[in-house]
């Protein structure tokens, strides 16, 4: 991971789609969600991170720490937007334990993921009703288990996973209503994770790729103020996680076109049967760039 962000900023600056502009309009660069992929905080949207325009590219760095009752979730990285067109962007979570019996639990996930715009365009075709459509996909390689070692288990596949590693395929379509001050986004996810792959892929209830819908809205209550909800189907596929869906109310504050900061009431469900109850708390997101 510390060898790949590096290369992805250099890919950056030697991207030949001409010099830097910040174009777009504010808040339409969306922030990063949690694996890494621009949009809302819990689903990528169809819009391509950063404020390049077709003839230009822009680039960011996020943090992102959510705390529910039982557990913590850390993200941090990188994405960079290609002429309005392409989006490259990398990723690591780490996912702790903070009460008995998996205090001493961490995760950590590397994600890299790739996003092409199809079509449309969410902000300048007004007058026509198609939404900006893009397709993704983010290839996710789960590190291990640490802390549980006294139990014997070190990787996922001791809980039930088929796998340590595999791909999310997703398509998004966006579009922004100038006119009402209104952003919606729908996703549809080909998917095996296991709360998003921190509990590895597939499992003893089920290891196929299913689909699996998202929903983003946002109100923008000024140019710099967005309000909004998302809502994400999860699979369950392990005996010992009885996976919900995700979902969360968050404020998006856009200073400028250099800082972002997006805070959230988030419900992640359950997370294992081993704390039984709905995880719920903040979430705090932190991102920077051009």
């Amino acid at each position: 991971m510390k060898k790949l962000i590096p290369a992805l900023m250099a890919a950056c600056a030697c991207a030949s789609v001409g010099a830097q502009d910040m174009g777009k309009l504010l808040a339409t660069g969306g922030v990063s969600q949690l694996e890494g992929a621009g949009g809302g905080g819990l689903t990528p949207w169809a819009l391509i991170t950063g404020y390049g325009t077709r003839d230009s590219w822009g680039a960011n760095a996020h943090l992102t720490y959510v705390s529910t009752q039982d557990y913590q979730l850390n993200t941090y990285g990188v994405a960079v937007g290609l002429a309005d067109r392409v989006e490259l962007s990398l990723a690591r979570q780490e996912f702790q334990g903070s009460l008995a019996p998996l205090d001493k639990l961490n995760i950590k996930q590397d994600i890299a993921g790739v996003k092409v715009k199809l079509f449309g365009d969410a902000v300048y075709e007004q007058d026509s009703w198609v939404p900006q459509v893009a397709a993704g996909v983010m290839y996710k390689k789960n590190k291990g288990i640490d802390g549980l070692g006294a139990l014997g288990v070190t990787n996922v596949k001791q809980l039930g996973a088929k796998d340590d590693s595999d791909y999310d395929y997703y398509i998004s379509a966006t579009k922004l209503y100038l006119e009402y001050s209104l952003l919606l986004n729908a996703t549809l996810r080909a998917t095996r994770a296991n709360q998003m792959g921190i509990l590895g892929f597939g499992g003893d209830r089920n290891e196929d790729r299913r689909l699996k819908p998202e929903f983003s809205a946002a109100y923008l209550i000024n140019r710099k103020l967005a309000l909004g909800a998302e809502y994400r189907r999860k699979p369950h596929n392990l005996g010992v996680d009885n996976e919900k869906a995700y979902y969360d109310v968050f404020l998006a504050i856009f200073p400028n076109r250099h800082v972002s900061a997006t805070v959230a009431y988030a419900n992640l469900g359950d997370i294992t049967i081993f704390n039984p109850k709905k995880q719920k708390g903040l979430y705090l997101s932190l991102q920077a760039g051009f």
